[in-house]
């Protein structure tokens, strides 16, 4: 889990014997360098030190100790600068050496954080991180909630299929809720078919453990602000069967439940003024007897009909029945999240997230905060020239395109179909996993786009609280 365990009171018996961090940027450092005694300067010129952003250099002081760390910090990187030292340094207690604006202070502190995070349920981590005494001015509260809902986004993650099915991921739900005092209710099974969510309950009926539709609600006023996510808890790709390469990391495909979660986690914490609701279908797609097949075709909520392309490309099945929920109560905000295609990580990488959005002034809102952050997205087009790739002979769509090209598109246009127009909506599709280890970024799930949404969703209640005065 990440948290501020490791980030300590700042009372002055700690910051007395802390270890000072000098956080500089790139451009000051020269100036900084000037101002240091020559054996500092020659120590670090001796080091070969290059003043490179998450640079650090550990200075002596007298009798060999430790008496300084000097950290290179650059803009939109500085948390990641920071999220670099827990893993680092030698164990002790760290303080910053200067006062930083309050925005930078919280960055030095959720970094910290998130560089002290370890994924310890089968196996207990033997490092004794170090200790950051909290700067200053940082939003302890704010940092706090962050830092756990990113802990618990990658904690869901990094949990493998077994101890993550529908029904403890449903679990998890129920456990949020009850913490922050919401509601949460759990359709499960046949009930599905009984409630009309014939998409979800035909994608997971073939594993042993019953699909699911996870519903929590919270707030009683502000405006009303819906969050759907993927929670397919395994994805074995159906009868259109994954290889064994593709298959192994599909205990993440249930990325986009663990992102609506950590956010409503972190709306929650916080107490914004809005009417959340967040929608999971929770399903496995596995295989048996009564799997569905290639070019069934499948009732949706919303009363389209669906032929089956390919079984492989179920999240947006489960997806169309809870976005044609969320969208009956024509919400102020809808927002989903979900590994939904390869085609998007080919297309932009691991690392960043590809959005898409009905609304151009939201979609610059949230492109803003990304930048604002350092949690960056890229907007692709819900491009209507592919949308014919989607016909269907014999049903209203195709789950897949009859096209290689432009996947990530054209599985935002299906889910589209299922948006009204005046629906202020956007997907984000998503890796949620770090490929490889970075600071503060350990390989396995990851949080993507969150603090970017969150961002944007607090302006969203300040702009309907100021209407309102």
């Amino acid at each position: 889990m990440a948290s501020t365990a490791y980030l300590v009171a700042d009372d002055e018996a700690n910051a007395a014997w802390a270890t000072p961090i000098a956080a500089v940027t790139r451009e000051a450092y020269d100036d900084w360098l000037k101002n240091q005694e020559a054996p500092q300067r020659s120590w670090i010129a001796a080091s070969g030190f290059r003043a490179q952003p998450g640079a650090f250099c550990l200075l002596p002081g007298e009798k060999g100790k430790l008496a300084q760390v000097l950290l290179v910090i650059d803009g939109e990187e500085a948390m990641w600068s920071f999220a670099g030292l827990p893993t680092a340094l030698p164990p002790g207690t760290y303080r910053l050496d200067q006062g930083l604006r309050p925005g930078l202070a919280s960055r030095a502190a959720l970094g910290w954080a998130l560089g002290s995070y370890s994924f310890t349920r089968y196996k207990e981590n033997p490092r004794e991180y170090p200790r950051l005494v909290w700067p200053k001015s940082a939003d302890k509260d704010q940092v706090s909630h962050t830092a756990e809902a990113i802990g618990l986004v990658r904690d869901l993650i990094n949990t493998p299929a077994a101890d993550m099915g529908p029904a403890q991921l449903a679990e998890a739900a129920r456990s949020l809720a009850k913490q922050h005092r919401g509601k949460c209710t759990v359709l499960a099974g046949d009930t599905l078919l009984k409630r009309n969510y014939p998409a979800i309950h035909a994608v997971g009926r073939a594993a042993a453990e019953e699909p699911r539709l996870i519903d929590l609600r919270w707030g009683t006023r502000g405006p009303k602000v819906t969050l759907v996510g993927k929670g397919v808890c395994f994805d074995s790709g159906g009868l259109d069967l994954k290889p064994a390469a593709a298959m192994k990391l599909m205990k993440k495909d249930m990325g986009g439940a663990a992102h609506v979660l950590g956010l409503a986690a972190l709306i929650m914490a916080e107490k914004l003024p809005l009417r959340l609701r967040v929608l999971v279908p929770a399903v496995e797609n596995a295989v048996s007897g009564n799997a569905f097949r290639p070019l069934d075709v499948l009732q949706t909520r919303k009363g389209l009909t669906v032929e089956v392309g390919n079984t492989d490309a179920e999240g947006r099945l489960v997806l169309c029945d809870a976005l044609a929920e969320a969208d009956s109560e024509k919400p102020d905000l809808l927002i989903d999240f979900a590994t939904l295609t390869g085609a998007a990580r080919v297309a932009l990488g691991p690392d960043l997230p590809a959005m898409f959005c009905n609304d151009d002034k939201l979609a610059g809102a949230m492109l803003r905060h990304g930048v604002a952050e350092g949690d960056p997205l890229w907007r692709l087009p819900l491009h209507k020239g592919y949308r014919q790739g989607l016909e269907s002979k014999v049903a209203d769509l195709n789950n897949i395109s009859n096209s290689p090209y432009g996947g990530a598109i054209t599985a935002a246009l299906f889910l589209e179909n299922f948006v009204s127009p005046g629906t202020r909506w956007a997907h984000f599709d998503v890796m949620a996993w770090n490929v490889a280890p970075r600071p503060g970024r350990p390989e396995g799930g990851e949080a993507m786009g969150l603090r970017a949404v969150y961002a944007a969703i607090v302006e969203l209640t300040r702009r309907s609280a100021a209407k309102k005065s």
